[in-house]
């Protein structure tokens, strides 16, 4: 059993790193450098607000090792990159982050690290912050327009693809 516990850890751990860079690295993938900046944006808000908390909030971690329970790093990172996509790129493409990010915050719960209210609060810096900077990309392609000659007035939306 304490092997299984230490491969869902490690599985959380790496996700930790993973989903934030896999996140970034597809937005310069399709050339998305307004949704780069945006990503950076609010991972660099969750992380400040993620480990201020942490320094300001002394609570026990549930197997003691330290006072840094409150938030759940691991779960508002990646929970920011599900986000992120969800909001950015569509539900769709989300489901397997937010799965990812799940897993995530169950790890942490598995390991004795973190209990519901530690991942409740990283879960919701890591959505808050990608709801402050992300827009939607298809915003990006869709321009109304406006044009007018004489007594003649023309109203139209263009969409780039």
């Amino acid at each position: 059993m304490a092997s299984q516990n230490n491969t869902v850890e490690t599985t959380g751990d790496i996700l930790l790193f993973a989903l934030p860079v896999a996140t970034l690295a597809s937005t310069f993938i399709i050339n998305d450098t307004k949704g780069s900046w945006q990503f950076t944006k609010g991972l660099l808000v969750t992380e400040a607000v993620t480990f201020g908390l942490k320094a300001s909030i002394i609570k026990k971690r549930p197997d003691l090792s330290n006072n840094n329970s409150f938030p759940s790093g691991h779960t508002s990172t990646t929970f920011q990159s599900a986000s992120f996509i969800h909001i950015r790129y569509g539900f769709k493409y989300s489901i397997p982050v937010y799965a990812l990010a799940g897993f995530t915050a169950f790890s942490r719960i598995d390991a004795d690290k973190h209990d519901g209210w530690d991942i409740l609060a990283g879960a919701i810096i890591g959505i808050g912050s990608s709801y402050i900077f992300t827009s939607e990309y298809q915003k990006e392609h869709m321009e109304l327009t406006f044009n007018s000659q004489e007594d003649n007035y023309l109203i139209g939306i263009n969409y780039k693809f």
